[in-house]
């Protein structure tokens, strides 16, 4: 087992904690665009805030007691914990006014912004640096989560000022593909299916699997969600033709 140093665990935390937040921020300015007041939408950060710290901080208790072993001799209980996650997210998204903030005026662009937290996959490259992760997953996955966290401000401000919907939707493409892929690796390393040396076996450790388990289904969640309100959101008017 790998205890990074605390500089380590404090990126670690600092980016899902960053995220949700964020999350929780467009959630509440969605609620008010979309006409539910401030109490309504206050109630609503509110409670996302509770059900994603609540995540996060048992997500950290469950790895600390060893149940996210990455062994292909124990059960899974990591990838049934994301993909739990990710259902949940997208499940909670049929609310009615959940939905409703969701569907907000600029609401693709408020879902993108979290996303530049993203910055913090450096952590992968220190894994890699200490000898703890393999480069065939960590460069990607670090490079991938800083070129991702790098545009999305960008991506955001375009929405933001009406233009970039073509932008934002290969954004939330390539932010899918980053995360799919980061999964992807994981999986075939930790059972063996890819044989690379280190393993793989931090990201079922105390800090990394809240990322695993945690904070990479709300950022899948955040891509989906961003797309569908690109697909849903009235095209920008076009000038007249003089």
């Amino acid at each position: 087992m790998y205890d990074p140093p605390a500089y380590l665990w404090a990126i670690i935390i600092a980016g899902p904690v960053s995220v949700a937040a964020l999350t929780c921020g467009a959630l509440y300015a969605g609620a008010e665009r979309a006409g539910l007041g401030r109490r309504r939408a206050a109630l609503l950060a509110g409670a996302a805030a509770v059900l994603i710290g609540g995540w996060f901080a048992a997500t950290l208790a469950i790895a600390g007691n060893g149940w996210y072993d990455t062994r292909p001799s124990q059960v899974p209980w990591l990838p049934i914990a994301a993909i739990g996650s990710l259902g949940v997210l997208l499940w909670l998204n049929r609310i009615p006014v959940v939905a409703s903030a969701l569907t907000a005026p600029g609401m693709a662009g408020r879902l993108v912004l979290p996303q530049s937290f993203r910055v913090t996959g450096v952590f992968f490259l220190c894994y890699l640096a200490a000898g703890h992760l393999p480069a065939v997953f960590a460069l990607p996955a670090g490079l991938g989560d800083i070129g991702a966290g790098i545009a999305a401000p960008l991506v955001a401000r375009g929405l933001a000022r009406g233009t970039g919907r073509r932008a934002a939707f290969w954004y939330n493409v390539y932010g899918l593909t980053d995360l799919t892929a980061g999964i992807t690796l994981g999986a075939l390393i930790s059972y063996h299916l890819l044989k690379v040396t280190p393993s793989v076996a931090p990201i079922g450790e105390s800090p990394l699997a809240l990322i695993t388990a945690a904070d990479v289904p709300l950022m899948i969640a955040l891509h989906i969600t961003s797309l569908r309100a690109l697909v849903k959101s009235p095209l920008p008017a076009r000038p007249a033709a003089g």
